[in-house]
């Protein structure tokens, strides 16, 4: 029987399955694949494979909210909205985008990458739909703002002042805070939160070394990193925001 069903043309020929219904998947597809390929290379958590799996499944579900239930309608009796099944896209990405934040030591990681997510899946339901011109717009924006608003965003931070959290690793017993605070001091940076790491941490740090979290601000705030990792006795500096998660 099945192999019957599988030799006979009009099984695979049916409404919602021809020609464009498969540019559509493919288009989703190729688009959430360039935005998965910039967050592999990013090193985030969500990367080729989820962005592409989440736009050509989105791409899938809208096909079958608009085709997928064609057999049983019957015209005054059977009505059904097309748009019922895809609407629960919307939902079950934003359980998936939870999932990728994390909050860690006052500071949140991982939205920027949830925002990803939440766009492949836009994406891919505008391709399902048919909207293809606006999902290859969606795409080209994501890399807009990914690649385009850093720069500037650093540009007017230097400018203008902003924030910035670090985490500072550096040898015990030394004064090496001290100096931290005194570098901070002569350039008129304030700090604004302080906090040390508990016992144990931070992982991996050689023997007799501490850690400290320390949020900065002030003019030429963005300097402060590599300010910061010339005083002796620093092991080691990473920046916790300022840049895409």
């Amino acid at each position: 029987m099945l192999l019957t069903l599988l030799a006979d043309p009009a099984f695979f020929s049916g409404p919602g399955q021809g020609t464009r219904q498969i540019v559509e998947l493919f288009v989703a597809f190729g688009l959430t694949a360039l935005i998965g390929l910039e967050r592999e290379l990013q090193g985030k958590s969500a990367g080729l494979r989820t962005q592409t799996l989440v736009g050509t499944a989105a791409a899938l579900i809208l096909l079958v909210s608009k085709y997928g239930f064609g057999d049983v309608l019957v015209p005054g009796l059977v009505v059904v909205d097309p748009s019922r099944v895809a609407a629960q896209i919307v939902t079950g990405i934003g359980f998936l985008g939870a999932g990728i934040i994390i909050f860690r030591r006052g500071s949140v990681h991982g939205l920027t990458t949830a925002a990803a997510v939440w766009e492949s899946a836009a994406i891919g339901m505008a391709a399902g739909a048919g909207l293809l011109l606006l999902a290859c717009t969606v795409t080209a924006m994501h890399f807009l703002i990914i690649v385009g608003f850093l720069p500037v965003v650093r540009r007017l931070a230097n400018r203008l002042g902003g924030a910035i959290t670090l985490h500072i690793t550096y040898e015990d017993g030394r004064g090496v805070l001290r100096q931290v605070l005194e570098a901070c001091s002569r350039r008129n940076w304030q700090l604004t939160e302080l906090s040390a790491d508990p016992a144990g941490e931070p992982l991996g740090a050689p023997s007799g070394h501490v850690g400290v979290q320390l949020t900065l601000a002030g003019s030429g705030i963005l300097r402060a990193p590599a300010v910061l990792a010339e005083i002796t006795g620093v092991s080691g500096i990473r920046q916790l925001d300022g840049t895409p998660d």
